[in-house]
């Protein structure tokens, strides 16, 4: 870890996807995953993020108003529960980590918000994109999230899981480059936030090594800009 200048997040943001700007008076969905001790932030993370969006956001300073918070409990099970209400009591419920399933055979990955991985100093393009880049990726980011919010490092084989992803060939792939653009309030100035979406098929390979990481990356996101809902993905029975 001596490597890293810095530790990850211990939360992802997940916006409603759109594409057209919201008109006053319309009501949009704001994603939150906390991670390991940040689930003990939550009255925090509530009052920090009803204050940003009070304050306005994005170049226009769009002003947000919070309606109420839900919980998806137990996590993965679709079913929502309110837990708060602008001036009512937080009643959350414990949380807990999602429930990996039995894998099936002829995973597809789908790229939901455009992933952002580099090798040898580069952007991963979609030609060069294989199954090593992400799951790499993964288990880089599971490693430093455990090593540093949560209660003991990771231990597994590292090698051997980095060896064993190099071998898995993919099935086929759909991928393009979908250019995303962010406005930076601090620097005053739109960052060009581009990545791959798209899907990818893994065919009947062996995952059995790789799929805890590949469900629970489900949540955590994989690649740079997670902490803003970048690199999240979806895992599909073929």
């Amino acid at each position: 870890m001596r490597l890293y200048t810095a530790a990850p997040h211990p939360y992802v943001l997940r916006p409603e996807a759109s594409s057209t700007p919201m008109a006053a008076g319309e009501d949009t969905v704001l994603g939150v995953v906390l991670i390991g001790r940040a689930v003990s932030q939550l009255p925090y993370a509530i009052h920090a993020l009803s204050g940003a969006a009070g304050g306005g956001i994005g170049h226009g300073r769009g002003r947000l108003v919070l309606v109420e918070v839900c919980q998806e409990s137990p996590v993965g099970s679709g079913y929502w529960e309110q837990i708060y209400v602008p001036g009512g009591e937080l009643a959350a419920s414990r949380a807990v980590l999602p429930e990996v399933p039995a894998r099936g055979d002829g995973i597809r990955i789908q790229l939901l918000t455009p992933l952002r991985l580099r090798r040898e100093n580069e952007y991963v393009s979609p030609e060069r994109f294989s199954f090593a880049d992400l799951f790499s990726s993964l288990l880089r980011r599971v490693s430093m999230l455990s090593y540093f919010h949560g209660d003991q490092p990771l231990q597994t084989d590292f090698a051997g899981l980095a060896h064993a992803a190099r071998q898995v060939r993919l099935k086929s792939r759909e991928l393009e480059w979908k250019e995303w653009a962010r406005y930076s309030s601090r620097q005053d100035t739109r960052l060009q936030m581009g990545g791959l979406l798209g899907e990818v098929h893994l065919g009947e390979v062996d995952l059995t090594p790789f799929w805890p990481y590949l469900w629970l990356g489900q949540w955590l996101h994989a690649g740079k800009g997670t902490a803003m809902g970048l690199g999240r993905y979806e895992v599909l029975q073929a």
